[in-house]
């Protein structure tokens, strides 16, 4: 469906005015009721409200796309609106909105979650919104619509009728660890390059905002292939008896035109589901380190938004607190500060159990989750049989978390398998009491008799680093930052960025900002290159590079991913070396950070912020370069 679909002349009014934001609401609302898509308007104006006491839906650039799913919606449906003078919306850039489009959606299903995604990468485009605001009439105002959406995204596919067999039809899925980037980027590349082959290809993305374009079970049975792009666990059952490609998600955004081929070659071994726990890969054709790896990233990435959010709260308390009053106890002194502390540090103390159990979620599926959770949470307050309590007990920290979260998944496998001896009359008890019974009990015999050992590791480890200055502190600033730009996203990147977030939980702010500052070199030297080396870039690729600019201080490596992939053996150590001249540089002016995401938004609780743009600068620079020595002019290509 496209946005013209869902939006008529009746439904745009140009050039009004609007006393404030509430007013604003009103004629939005109106414009809804009278396209007849409404039962009741004061129903679905309270949806609307409610939505926007959530957080504004305003955007900058004078932009606002409020929105709501309601009951009383009867159909989907999307007005528009622009002003004369704008009205403060509560936008991002504290500037008034003078443009609005109202969606109105159903309950059922997330439509509007879809058109919304269209706009907003159109409403990126400075061009769209000037002819937009130009428009003279309404008529005018769709026709920009329509023509800049079949730029970008083509004509609409008419419904498909009733299914017919005409040539090779695959179907994917896309998922990575944290569901940001990698998943839409490997589901764009399989999209083009099965158009650029003249195939029809649905890709179902496993994002971090749940499943979308879902995989039906009438689109699987008719299939004749899928691909599954994806580093961490996907429903696989319903693929049973179909033949099914399984590669790591870095494969569907590289070798998509391999993928297809494969699948169009027939050459695929069909699935057998077995058992319960869900797989997106054969064991056999997985090698022991990728099993490990794809079940340590399935826990980091539901540790990290407790990571994230508890982190940045924390960092919040220092940067308001008053250190003069009580050194001992600063980040607590003032009341607002301690009210940040303490939640943030309430955030904190779930990311070791939260860590262990998704892990041995990843391994065991549902029966894991609690043993690990149990063993995360052991490890994190080192109760062992000599300090039964954990009363003043060293905790095992980051490691021994991880073991936990290993051992919980495997000990539940094996106590499965042992109790497949049981009568089948005793299956129905299996996963409400004997997992969880035996699982945690065993759990936890393991976790107090290794805590001591890992509390002993641990300590190490926090007292080598704090004792580390000099050289050695700028060689591990170097080589943590340049990890972040070996393959920005994958496990190299992933391992830098975990151990930055576990040094957080043992006092060490200064590796994380090494690791942050190297994951923003990338994107900004890819950017700075695409601006004074503009013959060293396609048109695609310069128009790009800008967006980098901003994916690059926001933190977002994966901006890289494009240009690094056309061109890896000149665009990566460009990259790896820019960001390990960051990283060395961010250790020697002893920078610090306490939050563990944000990207310049959280510069303000840096420790030596004015050295850490110092350092971002240098790092980008060099990276920058570098790609203008080693990339060849295109024209001259």
């Amino acid at each position: 469906m496209r946005i013209i679909d869902l939006l008529s002349k009746e439904k745009i009014v140009l050039g009004t005015q609007a006393k404030d934001k509430a007013d604003a609401i009103e004629k939005m609302v109106d414009l809804q009721a009278k396209s007849g898509c409404l039962k009741d308007r004061e129903t679905y104006k309270q949806a609307i409200l409610a939505r926007e006491a959530q957080s504004s839906t305003a955007i900058e650039a004078g932009i606002a796309v409020p929105h709501a799913k309601s009951e009383t919606v009867t159909k989907p449906s999307l007005c528009a609106m622009t002003l004369q003078q704008g009205v403060d919306y509560g936008a991002m850039d504290g500037q008034p909105s003078d443009l609005f489009f109202m969606i109105a959606a159903p309950l059922d299903g997330d439509l509007h979650l879809e058109i919304l995604s269209h706009l907003m990468v159109l409403l990126m485009d400075p061009e769209f919104l000037a002819q937009l605001r130009g428009a003279k009439d309404a008529e005018e105002f769709l026709s920009v619509i329509d023509r800049f959406e079949t730029a970008k995204y083509g004509e609409a596919q008419p419904a498909a009728a009733a299914p017919e067999k005409q040539g090779t039809r695959i179907l994917a899925v896309t998922a990575c660890p944290t569901g940001i980037a990698h998943t839409y980027m490997a589901a764009e590349a399989l999209e083009k390059a099965a158009k650029e082959m003249g195939l029809t290809i649905k890709v179902e993305t496993n994002g971090s905002g749940g499943v979308k374009n879902r995989l039906t079970a009438e689109e699987i049975e008719n299939a004749d292939g899928i691909i599954v792009a994806a580093d961490k666990n996907v429903e696989t059952a319903r693929f049973a008896g179909k033949k099914v490609l399984f590669v790591p998600v870095s494969d569907g955004i590289h070798k998509p035109k391999q993928l297809i081929e494969q699948i169009e070659s027939g050459s695929v071994a069909v699935y057998e589901h077995k058992g319960q726990v869900e797989e997106t890969s054969t064991e056999k054709n997985e090698s022991i380190g990728r099993q490990l790896y794809k079940h340590l990233m399935n826990g980091v990435s539901h540790m990290l938004p407790f990571v994230i959010g508890g982190g940045i709260l924390i960092a919040i308390a220092f940067l308001l607190d008053d250190y003069s009053i009580n050194p001992a106890s600063f980040g607590t002194n003032t009341p607002l500060a301690a009210f940040f502390k303490t939640v943030g540090d309430t955030a904190f103390n779930f990311m070791l159990p939260i860590l262990a159990g998704y892990i041995a979620y990843s391994i065991a599926d549902r029966p894991g989750l609690a043993v690990g959770f149990v063993g995360g949470y052991i490890a994190k307050v080192g109760n062992s049989f000599a300090n039964i309590s954990g009363e003043n007990a060293i905790s095992g920290g980051f490691l021994a978390a991880l073991l936990a979260g290993f051992v919980a998944g495997y000990l539940v496998l094996a106590i499965r398998k042992v109790s497949s001896k049981l009568p089948e009359s005793m299956e129905g008890i299996k996963p409400v009491l004997i997992y969880p019974l035996f699982g945690v009990f065993f759990i936890g015999v393991f976790m107090f008799a290794v805590n001591p050992i890992m509390a002993a590791i641990n300590s190490g480890i926090v007292n080598l680093l704090n004792s580390m200055g000099g050289s050695s502190k700028i060689l591990l600033g170097a080589i943590v930052a340049g990890m972040m730009s070996i393959d920005m996203g994958g496990p190299f990147n992933k391992a830098a960025y975990v151990f930055g977030t576990a040094s957080i939980a043992s006092g060490n702010y200064d590796i994380m900002a090494a690791v942050m500052i190297g994951g923003m070199i990338p994107p900004l030297a890819i950017a700075l290159a695409t601006t004074f080396f503009k013959k060293k870039f396609t048109a695609d690729e310069r128009k790009s590079g800008v967006v980098n600019y901003i994916m690059g201080l926001c933190f977002i490596t994966e901006g890289a991913i494009p240009f690094a992939a056309s061109d890896p053996l000149r665009v990566i150590p460009s990259c790896v070396v820019g960001s390990a001249v960051a990283g060395g540089l961010s250790m020697m002016f002893g920078c610090t950070l306490r939050a563990p995401h944000g990207g310049i938004f959280v510069f303000p609780v840096v420790g030596n912020v004015f050295g850490y743009l110092i350092a971002l600068a240098a790092g980008a620079v060099v990276g920058m370069l570098m790609l203008g020595i080693l990339k060849k002019d295109k024209v001259s290509e």
